[in-house]
């Protein structure tokens, strides 16, 4: 997931990389990480667009695209739902406190 966030990731695969079965290696990964295997993608994503927001001038579509979301709304509605606050309105802050 580090190596490649856009990816279409499914749980089936990546308990297979893990020799285990979907159910195994969701309990595992919930008992180490705290957080299911998708919550912890989107939290992993929304880090890297928060870097990205803050660091590069690329537009929010562009973001989202390259964090895996096919839409720059279903990107807007995930980025909100993690920070409280819209990509475009998370940038603006971000570079009004730098």
């Amino acid at each position: 997931m580090h190596g490649d966030p856009a990816r279409n990731w499914h749980l089936e695969e990546l308990a297979k990389a893990c020799a285990m079965s979907r159910t195994t290696f969701a309990q595992q990964f919930r008992t180490v990480a705290g957080v299911t295997p998708v919550a912890y993608l989107t939290q992993w994503r929304i880090r890297l667009a928060e870097r990205a927001l803050r660091e590069e001038s690329d537009q929010v579509a562009v973001v989202a695209q390259s964090l895996g979301y096919t839409s720059e709304s279903a990107f807007s509605h995930a980025f909100k739902r993690e920070t409280g606050m819209s990509p475009k309105a998370w940038r603006l802050a971000e570079r009004s406190m730098g």
